[in-house]
C-alpha cells in the first residue's frame, strides 16, 4: 500500500471511531495486565465474564494472591487453558511484588520477564496503561495487515515490524486498536463485510465481498 493510501487507510479509521477502545474490563495497569495475560486463546467477552467477580476481590498483587492458585483457578474456569492461566497469575503476582513493589512496570523488558507476559500482552499493557505508541499484532492486526496489503508478513512479529514502519506517527497511539476492531466486525475472517468497509477502495485483497 501506497504511503498517501496508508494516510487515508488511517485517516478514515479514526473518522469512524475517533477515541478507540480495548474490550477487555479493567481498572487498573495492573488488572489490565491480569486481563490481557486472561486473554491469550480466548475472547473478550469471556474474559470480562470471569474477572468481573475475580477483581471485586482481588484487585491487587497482594489480594491476588491471598486468594491462591486454586481460588484463582476457579474463578477463570470458563477460560481457555485456566489451569495454566492461574499459576501464571499467580507468579506473575509475586514478581510484581519481588521486583517491582506491586506495581506494573512500564519498559518491555520488565512485563515480558513476568510469567505468561509475550510480546503482545507487553505492547497491550504498555499503550492503554502508560500511552506508548506500540503496536499489538493479535490474529485480527495480522489477518488485515495481510489482506489490505498495508503491511504484509509471514509472521507476526514481521508484521508488528512492518507496521512500525509504515503507520504514520500521528496514528501509532491508536493503530492497533482500529486494525483490531476493524478485523472484528468488519474485515472478518471468514466472509469481510466489504460493502461496508470505509477503506475497501483502498485494499488489496482479491476476494472481496459483494
Amino acid at each position: 500500500m501506497k504511503k498517501a493510501d496508508i494516510e487515508t487507510f488511517f485517516t478514515r479509521l479514526k473518522a469512524r471511531d475517533p477515541d478507540p477502545r480495548g474490550e477487555l474490563d479493567y481498572t487498573t495497569p495492573f488488572t489490565l495486565l491480569v486481563a490481557v495475560v486472561l486473554s491469550a486463546q480466548a475472547t473478550d467477552i469471556g474474559v470480562n465474564r470471569a474477572t468481573g467477580p475475580l477483581f471485586k476481590v482481588a484487585d491487587t498483587p497482594q489480594k491476588m494472591l491471598a486468594l491462591g492458585e486454586a481460588t484463582v483457578r476457579d474463578y477463570i474456569k470458563t477460560i481457555g487453558l485456566f489451569n495454566t492461566k492461574a499459576k501464571n497469575v499467580i507468579l506473575l503476582c509475586g514478581q510484581l511484588l519481588e521486583r517491582h513493589g506491586g506495581e506494573v512496570p512500564q519498559n518491555r523488558d520488565a512485563l515480558e520477564a513476568l510469567a505468561g507476559v509475550g510480546r503482545k500482552t507487553a505492547s497491550v499493557v504498555m499503550n492503554i496503561a502508560f500511552g506508548a505508541p506500540t503496536i499489538a499484532v493479535d490474529t485480527h492486526v495480522f489477518r488485515v495487515s495481510n489482506r489490505t496489503g498495508l503491511a504484509p508478513g509471514k509472521t507476526v512479529l514481521a508484521v508488528e515490524q512492518k507496521l512500525e514502519k509504515v503507520v504514520p506517527v500521528a496514528f501509532k497511539q491508536h493503530a492497533h486498536h482500529w486494525l483490531i476492531l476493524h478485523g472484528r466486525y468488519v474485515c472478518k475472517a471468514r466472509k469481510p463485510d466489504c460493502p461496508t468497509c470505509s477503506v475497501a477502495d483502498l485494499c488489496r485483497f482479491k476476494g472481496k465481498t459483494l
